[in-house]
């Protein structure tokens, strides 16, 4: 029988996030867009809430809450503002379910235990200069060389890169495939920001995600354990699509929150806003695109919740991560422009969050794999293309709760 009723566990996830968005984030959010900065209070106000590791395993530190507890703390936190919903996406989706999935166990103990306590922080390096979508097109080496690999190369619009402790990063450790463009001779590592020859910066000027820390990792003949290497030789690429899937969750429920900020912000403007005697929100074509944000909310938020439901019981997701991933950011796209319409000339202005939620809503359609990809992918479904198999034998099962 399905259910359209959340467990107490998951509303307790949401009100933890709805509690730090409302108290921490939204108070002084316009003051960070402002200044491009980053806020170094966020990730201890996350860690003091107990959403850094909520969704992990009791046994690595978590509260061992579900992915619908995860999507909707998403949600809720990019309602305030969507550098805080990235933090979510990189640290848990990106880097501490993808260890969870698939390293040892003394590697969890060493660099998932301390991030899901939120005494650390990790993220994700895949993306680099001259390979996005491409992820095959990488040009990161790692060369064995006794005990430790030696790994060259530099990493990209890296969310969290000046911040992190822990980095999971991908390169090719067979050059002979690399030219051949075989993404079986990938392989994932655990980097430790404090190894030597490890550097990181700031990338400045973005079109949005202002208050969030984006930047690049360049590794210089960085001497990495064997320890170090996540699995087997070979199967980063595999571990790489796996962290795609958990990011691109996350994305998808919280452009969803994105949409509900933009719908929000619309129905309060609107009913204050007077034009030929009347408040805006009385003329149709007002009214049409509040309209059309509601309906992209409640489909985009059913999308979302049916992706994380198998996700739960440890189905094959990718097909339904991809296509809940697609239709929200799209969604969130067509209801910041219509907020910013719907605020007119004011909509320009930084006094106002709509401005700030139509520079926000673009990023999603081009990170975790641009919206171009997630339209081909979803053809090749529909056409038997491609199939959904999962990336491995068994996905991780987190504790539903109730």
């Amino acid at each position: 029988m399905i259910s359209f009723d959340f467990t107490d566990t998951q509303l307790q996830a949401q009100r933890m996030a709805r509690e730090l968005a409302q108290k921490k984030i939204i108070p002084t959010i316009q003051e960070y867009d402002r200044a491009h900065k980053y806020n170094p209070q966020l990730l201890r106000d996350m860690a003091d809430a107990d959403l850094l590791g909520f969704c992990l395993p009791e046994k690595y530190g978590g509260l061992g809450m579900d992915y619908i507890s995860l999507g909707l703390a998403c949600e809720e936190l990019e309602y305030g503002d969507t550098s805080a919903r990235v933090v979510l996406s990189v640290h848990i989706g990106l880097y501490c379910l993808p260890i969870c999935t698939w390293a040892s166990e003394a590697q969890k103990d060493k660099y998932l235990i301390p991030c899901a306590k939120g005494d650390k922080i990790g993220t994700f390096g895949l993306t680099e200069p001259a390979a996005g979508s491409d992820a095959v097109g990488i040009q990161t080496t790692a060369i064995k060389k006794g005990d430790t690999y030696i790994l060259n190369g530099e990493k990209m619009w890296i969310s969290l890169a000046d911040v992190a402790d822990f980095f999971l990063l991908f390169a090719w450790t067979d050059l002979d495939k690399k030219r051949a463009r075989d993404h079986s001779g990938l392989s994932a590592f655990i980097v430790e920001r404090a190894f030597p020859g490890v550097s990181t910066g700031t990338i400045h000027g973005k079109l949005g995600v202002r208050a969030g820390n984006t930047g690049f990792i360049s590794m210089t003949d960085v001497a990495v354990p064997a320890a170090n290497l996540v699995a087997k030789e070979g199967e980063g690429f595999k571990i790489a699509m796996f962290c795609l899937d958990q990011g691109r969750y996350t994305v998808a429920a919280g452009s969803t929150g994105l949409i509900r900020a933009c719908r929000d912000a619309s129905v309060k403007y609107s009913l204050e806003r007077e034009t030929f005697a009347e408040p805006i929100g009385h003329h149709q074509l007002v009214k049409q695109m509040i309209a059309n944000m509601e309906a992209g909310y409640e489909y985009s938020r059913l999308l979302w919740i049916k992706a994380g439901w198998k996700k739960n019981s440890g189905q094959p997701n990718t097909r339904e991560t991809s296509l809940a991933k697609w239709i929200a950011c799209r969604e969130a796209e067509a209801a910041a422009a219509n907020a910013v319409q719907v605020y007119g000339a004011y909509g320009f202005s930084d006094e106002y969050p709509v401005e700030r939620f139509y520079r926000n809503s673009k990023g999603a359609s081009i990170y975790e794999g641009t919206r171009e990809i997630h339209t081909l992918m979803q053809a090749d479904y529909a056409l038997g293309l491609r199939e959904d198999r999962p990336l491995r034998e068994h996905l991780p099962i987190v504790s539903q709760g109730d």
